[in-house]
């Protein structure tokens, strides 16, 4: 599991780190995360695919690839991700709870 946040500027290089209490949190969390409120779950997606295609071999290739895919996330991407926050929560109203375009 890891922590990480971004803005409109970006991820940073720096802003990715793993959790020290992997099973705790996610006990905690998991009902909490929706890719419809939430926009970092699809840099989460984003991070997921790159690091796959990289194939890592071992842990220390697992962390690496994740903090370089990490850091080369597209401001872009970014960007829209924090522009679209503002029109998600009621998408979510109108569709009732069910998914959105987000």
């Amino acid at each position: 599991m890891l922590w990480g946040c971004f803005s409109s500027a970006g991820t940073g290089a720096q802003n990715l780190w793993p959790s020290v209490r992997k099973l705790k949190m996610k006990r905690n969390f998991i009902f909490h995360q929706s890719p419809d409120l939430n926009p970092i779950e699809h840099l989460w997606g984003d991070l997921k695919r790159a690091v796959h295609r990289r194939c890592p071999r071992n842990l220390s290739d697992l962390e690496r690839f994740c903090k370089e895919e990490w850091a080369n996330i597209a401001t872009s991407r970014c960007a829209t991700l924090i522009g679209s926050y503002p029109k998600r929560p009621s998408a979510v109203i109108k569709a009732k709870g069910a998914a959105t375009k987000y």
